[in-house]
């Protein structure tokens, strides 16, 4: 984002399930295919998965971006879809100024 742009935050839900297992915990988020980790407390695994969502979805992004380089596309929010869909866990994205209507 420019400087002075104004953000917006968005609350999306997701929901984020933790296993107890004998090395501590694995966690992965039930609606970001490939966003797992694992952790020796809960605390780490929470944080890990964090992180690894955050990465996975930067990456996403970034394949995405390359796989359609040069083509003619249509960019646009998706918080109706986003705002409908996900209601449970509360995870924080900042879009900018120009996609939060702001």
């Amino acid at each position: 984002m420019g400087e002075g742009s104004t953000r917006k935050i968005m609350e999306v839900g997701l929901t984020a399930v933790y296993q107890k297992v004998p090395e501590g915990y694995t966690g992965f988020v039930e609606e970001l295919p490939g966003a797992n980790t694992q952790g020796e407390t809960l605390e780490e695994a929470r944080a890990n998965l964090r992180e690894a969502s955050a990465l996975v979805l930067e990456a996403n992004r970034s394949l995405a971006e390359e796989s359609l380089a040069g083509q003619d596309v249509i960019r646009e929010p998706w918080r109706a879809l986003l705002a409908s869909y996900f209601k449970r866990l509360k995870l924080l994205v900042e879009l900018p100024s120009s996609e939060a209507g702001v």
